[in-house]
């Protein structure tokens, strides 16, 4: 496993800005929408999807841990960065999985229960940089292999 490249000067600051503004957005979200009855529908879509998508294309293990179907295996393309949670499916390649990996992904999959079906569309308008992502940044940016732990 290669070593994880230092953030660049400031990335803290802009990622409480970054926080702060995602719940600013959050905020408009109707109550209903959030940890109700639809979000939890929109979470077994998400692991409905996972759990195919998973099923399709992993070709290695299959196992449940912490809460999470793990798909290991798949082949790269097939998913971004190191791995991606949808629902409660964690689909990644043949990197070890660590438990502060777990911790994280177990973030995300709690993200995916709070908004359901916004969540695809709240992690986009967030970006792809882990640094300024809010889900990113609350499941742990030194859990998910963004930054050193030391940082």
């Amino acid at each position: 496993m290669s070593p994880i490249p230092a953030p660049p000067a400031g990335w803290r600051d802009r990622a409480e800005r970054a926080v702060e503004r995602s719940r600013r957005i959050e905020s408009r979200i109707p109550a209903a929408l959030l940890d109700s009855p639809l979000s939890y529908l929109g979470y077994l879509y998400g692991t409905t999807v996972g759990f195919v998508w998973g099923t399709l294309w992993s070709t290695g293990r299959v196992e449940r841990r912490d809460g999470l179907w793990i798909f290991r295996g798949m082949p790269r393309w097939t998913f971004p960065r190191g791995g991606v949670t949808a629902g409660g499916c964690f689909l990644t390649g043949d990197a070890p999985i660590t438990r502060a990996l777990l911790r994280h992904e177990a973030v995300h999959a709690r993200q995916w229960r709070r908004f359901g079906f916004l969540m695809p569309v709240l992690y986009g308008i967030s970006g792809r940089d882990p640094l300024r992502n809010r889900f990113e940044i609350e499941a742990g940016l030194a859990d998910g292999n963004y930054v050193p732990r030391d940082a």
